[in-house]
């Protein structure tokens, strides 16, 4: 049977400071984020869709407005647990989607988060 994947993408603003890091990135600094969300599944539902793009969309936005315009290493669970790199967000949004969006149909299996144009960090499950 054929796998179908759907993505969304959505910005945000944050400021982080990478703890142990030697160099700049260090000290507190901010990023314009791109984030993407992967879904996939096999079955549509009945009217043809994998899942509702406004709702992969809210579920992302919970995240997003978590993040946006704060900085990382103030909130839970990059105040202590997590270094708020760009790979350890792109887990964090995985989970955190995931736990709203995940059912026996369609699943959160990557998501690739972008601090620049051309720097980003991707997480997956198999």
């Amino acid at each position: 049977m054929p796998m179908r994947e759907v993505m969304i993408q959505m910005d945000f603003s944050s400021a982080h400071a990478l703890r142990g890091y030697q160099g700049k990135c260090e000290n507190t600094h901010g990023h314009n984020y791109k984030v993407e969300v992967y879904v996939r599944g096999k079955e549509l539902n009945d009217i043809g869709l994998l899942i509702d793009f406004k709702d992969l969309k809210a579920a992302t936005r919970k995240v997003v407005n978590y993040l946006d315009h704060k900085n990382i290493n103030d909130l839970p669970p990059f105040d202590k647990e997590l270094n708020p790199s760009a790979e350890e967000l792109a887990g964090y949004f995985l989970h955190a989607v995931g736990r709203q969006i995940n059912s026996d149909r369609v699943q959160v299996y990557k998501v690739r988060v972008w601090e620049t144009d051309t720097c980003a960090a991707t997480y997956s499950i198999d």
